[in-house]
């Protein structure tokens, strides 16, 4: 059995570097929240909404693991706010 390369071939390869997350891959990452959202789920244990649009109680130190890239990407593409001077 051997292998052969065919010269001039129409075939073209096309790599998708866009993480796929429609199968559970929002489990891997740390999502961006709003802030008064994250302290009203800390306390009371309701749900919240990430900017990609994953809906979860948190419940896992977010430092452990890489940012959402879809969340990086909407953040980013936010208009700067005005935080009042707070952090």
């Amino acid at each position: 059995m051997s292998t052969e390369v065919m010269p001039d071939s129409d075939v073209r390869v096309h790599e998708d570097v866009r993480v796929d997350t429609s199968h559970g891959d929002h489990e891997r990452f740390a999502h961006y929240v709003d802030k008064n959202e994250m302290m009203q789920s800390a306390v009371f244990g309701t749900p919240i909404r990430a900017l990609c649009g994953k809906v979860w109680v948190p419940s896992r130190d977010p430092q452990k693991f890489p940012v959402c890239p879809e969340c990086k990407e909407i953040y980013e593409s936010l208009p700067p706010g005005d935080d009042n001077g707070a952090e």
